[in-house]
C-alpha cells in the first residue's frame, strides 16, 4: 500500500521594501502570523503532512523552518506549552525567532522608506533564489524516500515586492524546473501585479492570488486554497486577480 504525505513550502517574502511593509510594518506581522496558522492548518490535517518556510530577503534567502535544515544549529527537544501541539510551537518559534532577527538587521533598522523600492536594485529580493532552494530541498526529500512512499509538493510564495527584470531568466529555469519535477507553484502577491508570478502559477498549474486586504489574508488563503480533509491542498474556484 502506497503511503503519500504531503509537503507545503512556503517562501515569504521579509523584504522591508515591500509597499506594505512601508505604509504600515504591523502588517508585515499580520502576514506572518497567516502563514503560520495556515502552516499549522496543513500540519493538522494529516499526521505524515509536512511544512518548510523559506524567507527571501535582500540579497539572499535562509530556511527558516525546519530546524535541522539551518546551518550551525542543534536541534533541541521541544515540550508542550499549555497542551499546544509539539510541532505547532516548534514551527512557530522556529519562524519567529528568525524573522525577529531580520527585523533587527540593519536592513530594516537603516531602511529609508522614501527611497524607490528597486531604487538602484539595492532591495530587490531574492525571490528566484528562494524557489530554487526550495526545489532543492524538494528534491532531496523526495531522494529520502523508501519504496511505497510518494510524496506530494507543493510551493506558495508570499510576497509583496516589485519584481526585478534581473532575476527573469532565474525565474524561468525556476519555473521549467517545477514543471518538470511535477511541483506547483502558487502565488499571492500583496502589492502591484507581478507578471513573473503570475507567469510561474499559469506554467506549473497554480493559481495567482492579490488579496484585497492583508488583514483578511488568512481567510483567503484558507477559502482559495483550501485544506483538503484528505491531506493536500486544493484550489477553491477559480484564481483571483
Amino acid at each position: 500500500m502506497e503511503v503519500e504525505s504531503n509537503l507545503l513550502i512556503v517562501v515569504i517574502d521579509v523584504n522591508p521594501a515591500q509597499k506594505y511593509v512601508r505604509s504600515d510594518s504591523k502588517q508585515f506581522f499580520n502576514c506572518v502570523d497567516s502563514v503560520l496558522t495556515f502552516c499549522n492548518a496543513h500540519l493538522m490535517l494529516q499526521a505524515s503532512n509536512k511544512a518548510c518556510v523559506i524567507a527571501s530577503h535582500i540579497n539572499q534567502s535562509h530556511i527558516l523552518y525546519p530546524i535541522e535544515e539551518r546551518e550551525g544549529v542543534t536541534l533541541k527537544p521541544i515540550r508542550q506549552v499549555d497542551g499546544q501541539y509539539e510541532v505547532f510551537l516548534e514551527l512557530e518559534k522556529s519562524v519567529r525567532s528568525q524573522i525577529k532577527k531580520f527585523v533587527m538587521s540593519d536592513a530594516f533598522t537603516s531602511f529609508d522608506s522614501t527611497r524607490s523600492a528597486d531604487s538602484s536594485g539595492n532591495f530587490t529580493t531574492c525571490l528566484a533564489s528562494a524557489l530554487g532552494k526550495a526545489l532543492c530541498y524538494i528534491n532531496r526529500k523526495e531522494r529520502e524516500l523508501t519504496a511505497g512512499e510518494k510524496l506530494n509538493s507543493r510551493i506558495l510564495v508570499v510576497s509583496g515586492s516589485s519584481e526585478s527584470t534581473a532575476q527573469y531568466m532565474s525565474f524561468m529555469n525556476v519555473f521549467f524546473s517545477a514543471q518538470k519535477l511535477g511541483v506547483i507553484i502558487d502565488a499571492c502577491v500583496l502589492g502591484p501585479y507581478a507578471t513573473l508570478l503570475s507567469q510561474g502559477a499559469d506554467i506549473t498549474g497554480g493559481i495567482y492570488l492579490r488579496p484585497p486586504h492583508i488583514p483578511g489574508l488568512l481567510q483567503y488563503l484558507l477559502v482559495r486554497l483550501r485544506v483538503r480533509f484528505t491531506g493536500g491542498l486544493s484550489v477553491n474556484d477559480n484564481e483571483v486577480q
